[in-house]
């Protein structure tokens, strides 16, 4: 991508150096599974914390060992994270980490190898989406197909309050996202701008699934 290419409006990229830092050991090839989920669970909670820095606060009174006070805590239902099946559990464990009490929908997809779409063949969410913010999560964002169709799925089930977080997004998937909903903010660690034949981002990282379960190669 060229760096005179505006940022796509409705993505977020999150600059903090030890984000950068992050991004950089997973894009190396050299980087064995077993550390590339160790860093992958480290920059999705940073990740996370940015997607996340507007909750709502209420002001709830508590008791410190010197004093009584009012302090804020967090507002409203517990958060839904919904991570794509397979890479998307690498994330989810980082964002959970950071909010234990959120409930883990999980939205099995495999993308089609001749036409890159994606097809489902699992789901499984709670039943009240409509009142919760659901935090879609998957690790790349290369065409967009199985990001909008998660988004098609989370929001058949009620979902109203959606947001993506991704480790590396290209901008071919970013802009068929934000075209199929306008509506569901982005956030990334970073933005590539091609796709090779296979659909995958380049220079990206290779498939995200194969480095997390060491199942492929890098």
């Amino acid at each position: 991508m060229a760096a005179s290419d505006p940022t796509p409006e409705g993505l977020t990229i999150v600059t903090h150096p030890l984000v950068q830092h992050r991004l950089t050991r997973l894009r190396d090839r050299t980087t064995a599974p077993a550390q590339f989920r160790a860093e992958l669970r480290a920059i999705s909670m940073l990740l996370g914390a940015a997607a996340l820095a507007d909750l709502p606060l209420r002001v709830g009174a508590i008791e410190t060992p010197v004093a009584g006070m009012l302090a804020p805590v967090l507002d409203g239902l517990p958060l839904v994270i919904a991570p794509v099946l397979r890479a998307g559990l690498g994330m989810a464990d980082g964002i959970v980490d950071l909010m234990p009490e959120a409930s883990v929908a999980h939205l099995g997809m495999h993308r089609d190898p001749t036409t890159l779409d994606a097809v489902e063949y699992y789901f499984n969410a709670p039943k009240d989406l409509a009142g919760r913010l659901v935090v879609l999560v998957d690790p790349m964002l290369a065409t967009g197909h199985s990001a909008v169709a998660a988004l098609d799925r989370l929001k058949g089930s009620g979902a109203r309050n959606l947001r993506f977080v991704c480790l590396l997004a290209a901008r071919p998937g970013v802009l068929a996202v934000r075209a199929a909903h306008p509506d569901v903010p982005i956030w990334a660690a970073g933005l590539d701008a091609d796709l090779n034949d296979h659909g995958y981002i380049v220079p990206g990282l290779g498939d995200a699934g194969d480095r997390i379960f060491g199942t492929g190669h890098a």
